[in-house]
């Protein structure tokens, strides 16, 4: 959806040589702001000549062109060079600063360089594209050569592009990843962080340039929390990440510690995964409700680690980061084990993966998954039980009801023969939707 908003002004002759704004409102939820204007620069002027006549095109009229936010920020001025401008948290024509289209006042930049006698009326077209929430695929977990990858950071992106990956987080140990250092390539989304990495285990700090002062390193409890606290104040987004890793698991007390999500699925699915998502199911049933997230962990390709395995499905509003690491701390997605696997949408009335309703108005949980092979089988879990609701007879979709018998929360894991002779594993765990007493 689409708001245009029509600004006409005129210039008279004696603001020639000054500068003044042209204010217009913005609305929430806007992921996309355009502009165009226009003004008769050349306007063509009849000479009656002996033999006929000359139209003459005279430059009578510059107008320039600049953008203000409703902070007072200036998100670019490009003189009179260009008619028509862009930005979005994802990219901006040049001369312009990418960054979210923030609701309050924002202001056209007017300068009047050159008017004719007569006065200029310069019109302004301002076009707000709404944000539409759609799903977005991307790995939360990777590093470059910073720390211990063998990938820069420009090589990183383009290779999640080739992926078929819409973000990537990057995440080096104990190095700051800033957002201007992030390397723009069209259709991908670099998320700054740094994995927080410790002998008593690993956290990413994810969506803000520098989480915490000074150096990484603590030796008590309180000195890590006084890090993890930094992050949250600071407006990073904290996954605790492979908890149960035999080599380096967290040992810290998690109850303690501010996160907004598990990571449960690190790299290829394997034992330690498995008790993860194990110990995320037994806090689901004691009532909390954690997101879960996942990443490749990725270094370099190997034959078992890739990036984008796994990937996470986020349902977000915009490719922007701020949207996605929203919709990560909502828990509005799943993890599937690759870019090109299957996918899942849960809806409970208006509500999707990651979000409440009351069981007393709404008990059923509608399922559609998309990418299924023959003899994927996909199951609900909730706190007291596992219903396997369908073996696919052949490769396709489906479209499912699940009635909830009580209040409680219900996500959804599709599972695959992978090899055969070898047990079905995970290809995909959902967050779940949460029925609430009352």
């Amino acid at each position: 959806m689409q708001d245009i908003i029509l600004k006409t002004i005129h210039i008279d002759p004696t603001q020639q040589g000054s500068y003044f704004t042209v204010p217009f409102e913005v609305p929430e939820a806007i992921e996309r702001l355009s502009l165009n204007y226009h003004y008769p620069r050349r306007p063509e002027m009849d000479h009656e000549l002996p033999n006929g006549r000359y139209a003459a095109c005279d430059e009578l009229n510059i107008i320039d062109l600049g953008l203000i936010a409703p902070d007072g920020r200036q998100v670019g001025a490009s003189g009179s060079d260009k008619l028509a401008l862009t930005v979005s948290e994802t990219d901006a024509t040049p001369g312009y600063l990418p960054g979210p289209i923030v609701p309050g006042t924002w202001q056209i930049l007017v300068g009047a360089y050159k008017v004719e006698p007569e006065g200029v009326d310069v019109e302004y077209k301002i076009t707000l594209d709404h944000k539409d929430r759609r799903l977005f695929k991307g790995d939360l977990h990777a590093h470059t050569l910073a720390s211990d990858g063998v990938h820069t950071l420009e090589e990183l992106a383009w290779k999640a592009k080739r992926n078929g990956l819409d973000f990537v987080a990057v995440t080096d140990h104990n190095q700051f990843a800033p957002a201007a250092a992030m390397p723009r390539v069209e259709g991908v989304t670099m998320i700054p962080g740094v994995e927080w990495t410790h002998y008593q285990g690993h956290a990413n700090f994810l969506g803000i340039d520098q989480p915490y002062d000074g150096s990484f390193f603590t030796n008590t409890f309180e000195e890590t929390l006084a890090k993890f606290e930094s992050a949250r104040q600071r407006g990073a987004t904290i996954t605790i990440n492979h908890p149960l890793d035999d080599n380096c698991g967290f040992h810290f007390d998690m109850t303690r510690l501010p996160f907004d999500c598990l990571e449960v699925w690190n790299g290829p699915m394997r034992e330690y995964n498995l008790k993860a998502v194990g110990l995320w199911q037994q806090l689901l049933s004691a009532g909390r409700k954690i997101p879960i997230c996942g990443g490749s962990d990725y270094h370099r390709d190997t034959p078992f680690i890739f990036l984008g395995g796994p990937t996470m499905g986020l349902y977000a509003g915009s490719r922007g980061a701020s949207d996605l690491l929203a919709a990560l701390r909502a828990g509005n997605g799943y993890i599937t084990f690759a870019p090109n696997g299957p996918t899942v949408e849960l809806t409970a009335g208006d509500a999707i993966l990651g979000e409440s309703v009351h069981w007393a108005e709404v008990r059923e949980l509608r399922i559609h998954a998309d990418g299924l092979l023959k003899g994927d089988v996909l199951r609900v879990v909730t706190g007291a039980s596992s219903d396997v609701l369908l073996q696919a007879p052949a490769d396709g979709s489906a479209s499912l009801i699940y009635p909830m018998a009580a209040p409680g929360f219900a996500r959804v894991e599709i599972l695959r023969t992978f090899i055969p002779g070898v047990p079905m594993l995970p290809a995909l765990l959902s967050n779940p939707i949460y029925f609430d007493k009352g």
